[in-house]
């Protein structure tokens, strides 16, 4: 039995939640967002409760598994549209730089060239100094995912740390060939 599929999902005053075939909208004060879940499983509003309840059509393996996952998705995006979400990401080493020009994150990493990120327009993406950059939006996946990919561009070194790195993320120093000896 999926312990997280049978939840409900309760709807915050100031969001809407609209179900159309299998389409689930949901509009709030962050955004508007879009889901089309899976056959196995059907996505019904209790006007009484104010809660989205999510049942599954049968008990093999596929319906039990997109059960759980499609309260889930649900439950980011009302989270999504009312709270919104936040990754923050650091810049570290020397000369190392961010910049936000237009809709392009530019970035001084210790290449040879400027590195260019397109910001997608779904996501407000700041920088309150040089060496940090704030990516905000109300799709989860669409800001983990941007910030997964500036990180690319620089991940953190092991012998110095340099690189970009989520706030507050550990990176284990490695000791140089030095320290052998």
């Amino acid at each position: 039995m999926s312990r997280i599929g049978q939840k409900p999902v309760p709807i915050v005053s100031g969001t809407k939640v609209s179900i159309a075939d299998r389409v689930v909208d949901v509009e709030g004060p962050k955004g508007k967002l879009s889901y089309e879940h899976r056959p196995e499983v059907t996505v019904s509003v209790n006007d009484e409760t104010n809660a989205v309840i999510v049942e599954r059509s049968g008990n093999e393996r596929s319906s039990r598994e997109f059960h759980g996952l499609t309260r889930a998705l649900i439950a980011n995006m009302v989270e999504g549209v009312t709270k919104g979400y936040e990754k923050k990401l650091e810049i570290v080493g020397v000369g190392y730089i961010a910049a936000i020009q237009g809709d392009v994150l530019q970035l001084r990493v210790g290449y040879a060239n400027e590195l260019h990120c397109k910001i997608p327009k779904t996501l407000n993406v700041t920088c309150p100094d040089q060496t940090h950059i704030v990516v905000q939006g109300c799709d989860k996946q669409q800001v983990g995912q941007f910030a997964a990919e500036v990180r690319s561009l620089r991940k953190p070194e092991p012998y110095k740390g340099k690189g970009i790195r989520y706030e507050g993320e550990q990176v284990k120093i490695k000791p140089g060939k030095s320290a052998t000896k």
